[in-house]
């Protein structure tokens, strides 16, 4: 027997243990399928299948398939059985020999038509331009400003995203009134997704920094200015908005501002007793400006004196004010690699690291966290990160009230963790529950409001089962489910997520990227989130690509290199999402 025979038996031995493995694990399934909606049927059927594939390392069998000029099974997610047995076939044709007994499943025609009727059937028919739907997240201006909504509808948005992390009830049913206008306006529809806020683990709270601003002018490359620091000095007892940019705004008393004239100086001591000067240079309505050539730090109470030039040359120098009041600087910790953090579980005001006065010992930094159920789920070694993953630790140790974590992570000047940032534990087994208190009661509101629900901190199918027995109770089964992939343990189990949601007749899956890099590592975002794009092609699931898409381009009105490739690579999703941002219609 030839070598290139023997090959080719090999081949269709391996072919046949998957084609049977596949059909004894349909048979074994077909249990636990029972009870999916029967828009789903064949959909599970194949997820399923391409699990099965996928726990057999197929390259060497891939290379042996493209070398006999046969697919690959590469492309064999919306069709997986059908595929295989397609492969099987024309090995068999190439042996001589006859087919074996092929079983009746989904097509590659079929798949991408389920796919098609799911997609429709969550976010709507595409444009006639494109076939990504694209979904953009409501500024709080838009319950004000219906023109906006109005330009985005007319600009392409298919779907309005509101997160239900901020504002209330009335500025989201101003924000959906408004699109209902817009719609009538435009002449084209547009579904509602409203995005639970889940469980948030953030950094608490970390007592007031000093009341200062930093007047600082632009300089160019030798060191001289390039533009002075404009100020805004406004009424303490009337306080105007500026009517322009301004680098500082300064509150002094009403009386002494409205003596004020073009061309006065204005000296004072700033909080290093350094002496500084500002030039009046413009009159207006409420207040005035002033500009600064040197930086300057001001605090509440600085004070301020006048100085106008009279004729002979003798300046008038009248009695100082003092700065009003002035907002908080927030208080931040500065950690650097190999520096110790202690986070508490009482919601306390953190502290910064110090000096033991008496032993002379360094006293580490503090600070609590907002979710202090974590403390019986984390262990000794499981890994920690801070603020979208910007700093990084290990846990060293753990009891009843505090963890101590060892910094492994930080830019090389030591990176600044302040309040309210972000906690991310992806080695934790957590024990959260993914619905809160307030996640049940905006539930009322989004079930009489919105067309999809999104569904945040998702981990496991009894997750999924929890939301829709929620729906249930509130009458609104039939609402369309976006489960977030923003955990590594649901990436885990986005198979077992899936067949929970197939058991409702609407569902999609957004790849929420930025917890998901945190929780699974930057070097494997772009393996997981190909994965992810598979399995929910293998389920005829739509995908929402989501997370700082053209983000440049919306907040500054120019896109970066990067993100064209990434927006480019948005097209194989269903859905794109974009961020609010000034240039957002653009």
């Amino acid at each position: 027997m030839t070598k290139s025979t023997d090959s080719l038996d090999d081949v269709m031995a391996k072919l046949s243990a998957l084609h049977q493995e596949l059909l004894e694990l349909d048979q074994k399934t077909a249990p636990d399928r029972r009870g999916l909606s029967s828009e789903y049927e064949a959909s599970a059927r194949n997820l399923l299948h391409y699990v099965g594939l996928r726990r057999h390392d197929l390259r060497h069998l891939q290379e042996r398939l493209a070398s006999l000029g046969i697919s690959s099974l590469g492309r064999s997610e919306g069709a997986t059985l059908d595929t295989l047995q397609s492969v099987l076939r024309l090995t068999s044709l190439l042996q001589g020999r006859a087919a074996p007994a092929m079983v009746n499943v989904t097509d590659h025609a079929e798949g991408h038509g389920l796919l098609e009727k799911h997609t429709q059937a969550l976010l709507g028919p595409p444009s006639s331009n494109r076939h990504v739907r694209i979904m953009v997240t409501m500024p709080g201006e838009a319950a004000e400003n219906v023109d906006l909504i109005r330009e985005l509808l007319a600009a392409g948005m298919d779907c309005m995203r509101i997160n239900c992390s901020h504002d209330d009830e009335a500025v989201w049913k101003r924000m959906i009134d408004n699109l209902r206008q817009a719609e009538s306006k435009v002449g084209k529809k547009c579904r509602v997704l409203m995005d639970l806020g889940g469980p948030k683990l953030r950094s608490g709270p970390l007592p007031p920094g000093p009341k200062v601003v930093k007047v600082r002018p632009t300089r160019d490359e030798l060191g001289c200015v390039d533009k002075p620091a404009n100020v805004w000095l406004t009424s303490i007892e009337n306080r105007k908005v500026a009517p322009m940019p301004c680098n500082a705004i300064l509150p002094v008393p009403e009386q002494w501002l409205n003596g004020l004239k073009v061309g006065d100086e204005i000296k004072l001591r700033d909080a290093r007793k350094s002496k500084r000067r500002f030039v009046v240079t413009t009159i207006g309505n409420g207040g005035c400006f002033a500009e600064a050539l040197q930086t300057a730090y001001v605090t509440t109470g600085t004070k301020l004196r006048l100085s106008r030039v009279f004729r002979k040359n003798r300046p008038l120098m009248n009695e100082p004010v003092a700065v009003g009041e002035l907002p908080e600087h927030p208080l931040r910790i500065h950690l650097q690699e190999g520096d110790t953090l202690i986070v508490t579980r009482k919601s306390e005001p953190g502290t910064l690291s110090k000096v033991d006065i008496i032993t002379g010992q360094i006293l580490p930094a503090q600070i609590s966290c907002t979710l202090p159920q974590i403390f019986s789920d984390v262990q000794q070694g499981e890994s920690i990160w801070f603020d979208d993953g910007k700093i990084g630790g290990v846990i060293r140790e753990v009891n009843l009230e505090f963890l101590r974590v060892e910094i492994t992570q930080a830019d090389p000047g030591g990176d600044w963790l302040g309040a309210d940032k972000g906690i991310n534990l992806p080695d934790t087994k957590l024990r959260l529950p993914a619905l809160t208190d307030k996640d049940i009661a905006d539930l009322d509101f989004v079930t009489r409001n919105a067309d999809l629900v999104g569904y945040s901190f998702v981990r496991d199918a009894q997750d999924v089962n929890e939301l829709r027995d929620r729906l249930r109770k509130c009458g609104r089964e039939n609402l369309g489910i976006v489960l977030k992939i923003e955990t590594r343990r649901a990436f885990e189990n986005l198979p077992e997520i899936l067949l929970a949601a197939m058991r409702g007749p609407c569902l999609g899956v957004m790849i929420a990227r930025g917890d998901l890099a945190v929780e699974c590592g930057f070097e494997r975002l772009a393996e997981v989130q190909e994965e992810i794009l598979w399995i929910c092609e293998a389920a005829h699931a739509p995908v929402i690509w989501a997370t700082q898409v053209l983000e440049n381009l919306a907040k500054q009105g120019r896109p970066s290199r990067a993100e064209i490739t990434d927006a480019a690579m948005g097209e194989r999703a269903e859905c794109v999402m974009l961020n609010k941002g000034p240039h957002i219609v653009e």
